[in-house]
This record gives structure tokens, C-alpha cells and sequence, in this order.
């Protein structure tokens, strides 16, 4: 969970869940090091579609538990962050997140879309909700895809 790690950092290292903009994009891209300005301008835009930001009062606030958030030493986060990723990726990260095997929810989604005929998108959140997880965002991604 990438997003969530370089999404995350900036809360953790300042114990809040609860930032500015500016602050967030500093965080990532003059404390960290890891991004430039625009890079974290356009990671703020792919979290806030993703939800795991929502904008309130002109602050950035996560939607999940940044206190379980953990940035390894090593974390750098890649260029993939910068894109929208698809409702099939949306869905299995939160599979993942809720303790799913990566490798048996791809089976398990794969299994979805042969027995209904249905793309790995509408499969993959289907699969999700079958196991109790909500992936609004996901669902609506992949009814716009249709």
C-alpha cells in the first residue's frame, strides 16, 4: 500500500490528522524528499479521488487510521502513485489492507469474472463487498467504465 504510506507520512510525522495543503505538500517535497511540489499537488488530487483524503476547510484530512501507518526507512514512493489507479487495483489494495493474501484475492476475483462474465473491475469490487469491505469509490469507477 504505497499510496497509503507516502499519503500517510506526512501525518505521522506530525501527529495529527489534520493538515494543510501547504503543509502536506512541504512535507513530501521539502522535508522528505521524495517529490516535487507538483508531484505531491497531483498525489493530494490521486488520494483525494481514492479517498483516503477529503478536503475540509481548506485542510487535507485523512479518511483512514494514520496511526497505523507505518513508513519504513527504506519507503521511497514510485511514479505508478501518480496515476489514477483503476477499480480493480482500488479494491484488491483494500482486500490487502483488511488482511486478505494478495495472491488469493486475484484468484478469488478471477474466479468472480469467468463464473459471472463481468470485467475484473466490477468482479474485484464485487469480491470486496462479499467480504464485508465498502469501495464506493471503486464501485463507482467501475460502473463508469462500463
Amino acid at each position: 500500500m504505497s499510496l497509503r504510506v507516502a499519503v500517510g507520512a506526512p501525518f505521522v510525522s506530525e501527529g495529527r490528522d489534520r493538515l494543510g495543503e501547504h503543509e502536506f505538500v512541504v512535507a513530501l517535497s521539502l522535508d522528505r524528499d521524495w517529490m516535487s511540489p507538483d508531484q505531491a499537488k497531483r498525489l493530494i488530487d490521486v488520494a483525494t479521488g481514492e479517498g483516503l483524503l477529503t478536503r475540509e476547510d481548506g485542510d487535507l484530512v485523512a479518511t483512514f487510521d494514520t496511526e497505523a501507518v507505518t513508513v519504513p526507512e527504506e519507503f521511497t514512493p514510485d511514479e505508478s502513485l501518480f496515476r489514477e489507479r483503476s477499480a480493480f487495483e482500488t479494491a484488491l489494495d483494500a482486500l490487502v489492507a483488511d488482511g486478505a493474501e494478495r495472491q488469493d484475492a486475484v484468484a478469488a476475483v478471477n474466479a468472480l469474472q469467468r463464473d459471472l462474465g463481468v470485467t475484473a473491475d466490477v468482479a474485484a469490487v464485487l469480491h470486496a463487498r462479499r467480504e464485508g469491505l465498502t469501495v464506493d469509490d471503486a464501485a463507482a469507477k467501475a460502473a463508469e467504465d462500463l
